[in-house]
């Protein structure tokens, strides 16, 4: 695990159990934190986490009779808050983590991932043994550890991109903890619980318009200023509004603790190959901001590009053939600074989903709709799109679209695993558990986000680098589920208002844009891209897919369905990847250290 924590690697054992932990310093006091770790030396803890709010918490400790110095690192704070209200010390948490606590007196080990599922956590059972790791090629590595297939999982990402099951990993022996989770193995038996799920409340409702701007910029500064205890921070910035509001609330916050800050703006642009504003947005919000900014110029990559290489090797299978810009962009961060903001968590929790509109009818809540929408066309002086369309559909009871079935999977595959049956109803829009946001709700409840958080967590990219997202923070989260979901969600109305005097107003006022369909079509065209019409099966491959059934790119102009017609290919170089024998080699290396 040096590789994810350079910066020491320390052990304890017992007769009992045995913590292993990688340091990654990432924050101005990192070089404090001395893991496994230890209060009274009876109850030890190994841990990735931030602790966030951490006055208030530690005003709720003293409360309870315990009393951390202020300085006291986050493995220690939740070591304190363990011992001041045990298993519901998750109740007082707040931040990103994953950890583990032996209870020596008790003979009992307690793991939990944080809310969201930010920080990974896979373990597997060995006899009478529990292996345990924030990393899954950590865990792999157990020589008592199967390497074989979950075929379930394999058969979620054919349809659906990713596993859909958030306990399971491509692994059949590997296990997944879920977010909002803890394990507890106690006695030989093991336990999974939640703790936690999304809040459904009412909305709020303020007097006076401004206060719902001013309460949101309150949390963000919260937010933000909890991922910043490092004054050298790298900033994922496209041109949109959503990552250079990040970009403008870090910049204040660490220009108000001292001249001496290093913030950096990184961007991916397409000069050339595609219509691309973003060098362009993102430049003016950079000048306005006074921070510096690289660019990573992408034009001449091509799909599948250094996929045959280590640095983008994966542990599971991963659908996005230009994964080697994501990569490079990242390795320009990390050389840059230990800390990426990004602006993701914007789009799932506010914006306005045909859902939210079903819901809205549902409650007859036509003149509310109807004020709103006529308030929002005066003020932008054009009228917004809203979804009433497919919200009646919807309500009218009409089937939803998704994309066509694929024709290419092995059929016996298929009918063992009755992926047919299991397509239709995922592809099925969620039941409206929340009754004002039923489609953000949905939307951040789907098992989407703790894959794409697990894809940027330092064990899966091999990089120096820790990735924060202010504005997936619970307080952020929880305030934005509670507000009127009319004008405020329209179009991002509350963060468009927020920033104003804050962001340029070309950039504050600029129209969400997709660059992806003009990049994929252009890449499809060019004659790099006719290799894909000449697949080399890897061995295993026919297990999932008849690969005489797939389609000529070039004959199909549906992109959408194209893109799913790729993922044979990205499974292929997983796959083709898994047979090269270095996990072999890493495994017989590994096997002294476990026994």
């Amino acid at each position: 695990m040096a590789f994810r924590g350079p910066d020491a690697q320390e052990g304890w054992t017992d007769s009992a159990a045995g913590f292993g932990h990688a340091l990654l310093q990432t924050t101005d006091d990192t070089h404090l934190d001395c893991q496994p770790a230890s209060l009274d030396g009876r109850v030890w803890i190994v841990a990735d986490a931030r602790v966030d709010a951490r006055a208030d918490l530690l005003q709720r400790l003293s409360a309870r009779g315990e009393h951390p110095v202020g300085d006291a690192t986050d493995a220690e704070l939740i070591l304190h808050a363990y011992r001041a209200w045990g298993e519901a010390c998750l109740d007082h948490l707040l931040g990103d983590f994953s950890f583990a606590i032996w209870d020596g007196p008790g003979q009992r080990l307690f793991c939990a991932r944080d809310h969201l599922g930010v920080k990974p956590f896979y373990y597997a059972r060995v006899e009478n043994s529990l292996v345990f790791s924030n990393t899954l090629e950590a865990v792999r590595l157990h020589p008592g550890i199967s390497d074989a297939l979950d075929d379930r999982a394999i058969g979620d990402f054919l349809l659906f991109d990713l596993n859909q099951d958030p306990a399971a990993t491509v692994f059949a022996r590997i296990r997944r903890l879920p977010a909002a989770h803890t394990l507890t193995l106690d006695r030989g038996e093991l336990r999974l619980h939640r703790y936690w799920t999304l809040p459904i409340e009412e909305p709020l409702r303020y007097r006076r318009p401004g206060d719902y701007v001013e309460h949101f910029l309150e949390l963000l500064q919260h937010a933000v200023g909890d991922r910043l205890r490092t004054s050298r921070v790298g900033v994922q910035m496209s041109g949109g509004l959503d990552s250079t509001s990040v970009a403008a609330t870090a910049r204040r916050l660490l220009a108000a603790r001292g001249p001496e800050f290093r913030l950096g703006a990184h961007t991916a642009v397409y000069d050339r190959l595609i219509p691309d504003r973003e060098r362009h947005y993102a430049g003016v919000a950079a000048q306005e901001l006074d921070i510096p900014i690289q660019y990573l110029v992408a034009d001449d990559y091509r799909l599948y590009e250094r996929w045959d290489q280590p640095q983008l090797r994966q542990p599971e299978p991963k659908h996005w053939p230009l994964d080697a810009v994501t990569v490079d962009l990242r390795r320009q961060i990390a050389a840059y600074a230990r800390v990426a903001l990004t602006g993701s968590g914007v789009d799932p929790s506010l914006r306005v989903e045909p859902a939210d509109i079903t819901a809205m009818v549902n409650r007859l809540e036509w003149g509310e709709l109807l004020v709103e929408t006529t308030r929002y066309a005066i003020a932008h002086r054009r009228v917004p799109r809203i979804g009433l369309r497919s919200a009646l559909r919807q309500r009218t009871g009409r089937p939803h679209s998704a994309f066509p079935y694929p024709g290419w999977l092995q059929p016996g595959f298929a009918a063992r695993l009755e992926l047919a049956a299991r397509w239709e109803h995922l592809n099925r829009p969620p039941d409206g558990v929340h009754p004002y946001r039923p489609g953000a709700y949905a939307l951040l409840g789907m098992p989407v986000w703790p894959d794409f958080f697990e894809q940027s967590d330092p064990g899966v990219t091999g990089l120096p680098l820790e990735e924060r997202h202010p504005y997936f923070d619970l307080r952020v989260v929880r305030y934005v589920l509670s507000l009127p979901l009319l004008p405020w969600c329209l179009n991002k109305e509350l963060l468009r208002t927020a920033m104003r005097g804050i962001l340029p107003e070309p950039v504050r006022m600029r129209a969400k844009t997709t660059v992806a369909d003009n990049l994929f079509n252009q890449l499809l065209q060019q004659s790099a891209a006719r290799h894909l019409d000449q697949l080399d099966p890897a061995p295993g491959l026919a297990e999932y897919v008849e690969v005489h059934r797939l389609p000529a790119f070039d004959a199909c102009r549906d992109l959408a369905v194209t893109r799913v017609n790729l993922r044979p290919w990205s499974l292929n170089y997983w796959l083709a990847r898994r047979q090269t024998g270095a996990d072999a080699v890493l495994k017989e290396k590994c096997y002294a250290t476990y026994v």
